[in-house]
């Protein structure tokens, strides 16, 4: 466990410093070390909770959530992300979907456009709720918060400028976590397995510490671009571990 969560510490440290939970790659590292299935959307989006939390105090408290720009796009996140997340399915589907979702979200890391200037303002139009549902609904099935998702199609978009998507990417994250968290624990299935939780809690100081140590190294040590290349290393390195186990599962299942 301790190994673990020292790998929990490095990706919450690594996400936060360039405005992300870390969602997505806690699931991989928690399904790579044969957590009940069950558990893993419940453990990511609490860890994603504590991380993100920070991260969006920090960008509200500089004035830079656009919220008149950014509130079509949680619509129908924040109620499909509730649904996804009370879906039930099957851990191949669910190792799949994830090991998929953590290749496009490296690949699209180290593949962004140049960023406009931050001053960049666009009025909403009717793509917003759409992409924000289709991302809310992915989310909640695998339990993470989705901005790593959002943040490179709102810059394929020019949706605006650097810091007005981190911090609605921040955002993002975190209303999708509480509604994805909600659904996954109105599961019975999920329920009936908590009381195992106990054995995990080393994991939750981990992601605190990491988050604000990467909120403070992302806003004043390094350059986002090179901290962006750093974290879509290790995605794409769990990401590989992920998929390496999605066949081994296939071929045991066949």
């Amino acid at each position: 466990m301790i190994g673990l969560a020292a790998l929990f510490l490095l990706t919450a440290l690594l996400y936060a410093a360039v405005g992300f939970g870390g969602g997505s790659t806690y699931s991989a590292l928690l399904v790579l070390a044969k957590t009940d299935f069950h558990l893993v959307p419940v453990i990511s989006l609490m860890c994603n909770l504590l991380v993100v939390s920070v991260g969006t105090w920090r960008f509200a408290r500089a004035g830079q959530m656009p919220w008149r720009r950014a509130w079509p796009l949680f619509t129908l996140s924040v109620p499909l992300a509730w649904v996804g997340g009370r879906l039930a399915v099957s851990e191949l589907l669910f190792v799949g979907l994830l090991a998929v979702s953590l290749l496009v979200a490296g690949l699209a890391m180290l593949w962004q456009r140049k960023p406009l200037p931050d001053d960049t303002t666009s009025a909403p139009t009717w793509r917003e709720p759409i992409i924000g549902g289709m991302l809310g609904l992915l989310a909640g099935i695998i339990g993470i918060g989705g901005g790593i998702f959002l943040a490179p199609v709102l810059h394929l978009m020019r949706w605006g400028g650097a810091k007005a998507i981190a911090g609605t990417c921040a955002l993002f994250i975190l209303v999708n976590s509480i509604a994805g968290l909600a659904g996954q624990l109105a599961k019975p299935e999920t329920m009936s397995r908590l009381e195992t939780m106990g054995g995990y809690w080393l994991l939750f100081p981990a992601v605190a510490i990491g988050g604000l140590a990467g909120s403070v190294i992302g806003s004043t040590r390094l350059k986002p671009r090179h901290l962006a290349v750093l974290t879509a290393i290790l995605v794409l390195y769990v990401a590989g571990q992920l998929a390496v186990r999605f066949v081994h599962m296939l071929s045991t299942a066949a």
